[in-house]
């Protein structure tokens, strides 16, 4: 098959790349390049350009013919989304818009979209399912339920398909360190720590220590960046095959709090990382752990790197590579 694949340069992205090269599929990569990585293409054939340029979008894409769209491309800084709404709306929703209207224009009718846990908000139950009430609490979140809505509805009005995947924390390195996390800002927590522990970052922030919860951290349930991308190819694989629109979760089902995490990342470093406490951060919620039985079931799709120690031992390959 031959996919298109927008902010293949990025984090998940590249990885989703990495797996459809493996399984023999042929890749063209839609990035600006403004937080993506030209290394992390991987030698895949590239087209430079911004979805916020319809005019632009169009010419760069005419006369191609893929057989489905990965969609990745989008802001994803929670702190930044809030200080810059407009900014994110024209990014992640005006950008994702342009997109689907060129794809159904080019009959590329197939399309597995990247979305966030954010979309959820604070939490009703121990578990999140699909099913739980929407009701982000950041611009971030609000963004990716808005192109969620968009979606479903060209979905409903035309013979178009799309999958939304709603994954939660994503972590850690490809097994073969070829691929890695590498943003600029990172805000994320296990680089963060890793690079604390290597010497080539700051001493770690922990932002709130007085949640709910057992240690006073909050909880995340964090997947392996591999699983992930072998979500995206089973969701590809179903859409062909499924009219409509649907969304599944992604993530492993455990809460791990930021202590446990620190913990791991001093085990897999072997070495004490250099901290220090802050405040909480505006539009965190205290925990936020997946029920992932609909993407099991339906997508025949089971997370293979489910041990946190795993997942931060494979981060810290990378970081030290």
């Amino acid at each position: 098959m031959n996919y298109l694949v927008t902010g293949g340069a990025g984090y998940i992205g590249s990885h989703t790349v990495k797996a459809l090269i493996e399984r023999g599929d042929d890749v063209t990569i839609l990035d600006n390049f403004s937080t993506g990585h030209r290394w992390a293409t991987q030698g895949q054939r590239i087209i430079e350009v911004d979805l916020r340029d319809l005019h632009l979008l169009r010419s760069a894409l005419s006369g191609e013919t893929f057989d489905g769209v990965f969609h990745f491309a989008a802001k994803s800084l929670v702190a930044e989304s809030n200080q810059r709404p407009l900014f994110y709306y024209q990014n992640n929703v005006a950008g994702t818009a342009n997109l689907l209207e060129v794809a159904i224009e080019n009959n590329w009718m197939h399309f597995v979209f990247s979305s966030s846990a954010a979309v959820y908000g604070t939490p009703e139950t121990a578990l999140i399912a699909e099913d739980h009430s929407t009701l982000p609490i950041n611009v971030y979140g609000k963004t990716k339920l808005a192109m969620e809505g968009m979606m479903q509805d060209v979905c409903a009005a035309q013979e178009f398909s799309a999958i939304s995947l709603r994954y939660f924390n994503a972590a850690g390195a490809a097994l073969d360190c070829s691929l890695g996390e590498s943003h600029e800002p990172e805000t994320h927590l296990i680089p963060n720590a890793l690079k604390a522990a290597s010497g080539s970052g700051q001493p770690l922030t922990i932002f709130g220590y007085d949640y709910p919860t057992p240690d006073g951290t909050c909880i995340r349930d964090y997947i392996h960046v591999e699983d992930l991308a072998n979500a995206h190819l089973k969701a590809m694989d179903y859409v062909r095959n499924h009219q409509g629109f649907e969304v599944f979760n992604l993530g492993n089902g455990q809460g791990f709090s930021v202590k446990d995490v620190f913990s791991a990342c001093e085990r897999a470093a072997g070495k004490s990382i250099p901290h220090v406490l802050g405040d909480r951060r505006k539009g965190d919620p205290t925990s936020l752990v997946s029920d992932a039985t609909k993407a099991r079931k339906i997508l025949a799709w089971e997370p293979l790197h489910t041990k946190l120690e795993g997942i931060v031992e494979s981060a810290w390959a990378w970081e030290t590579k």
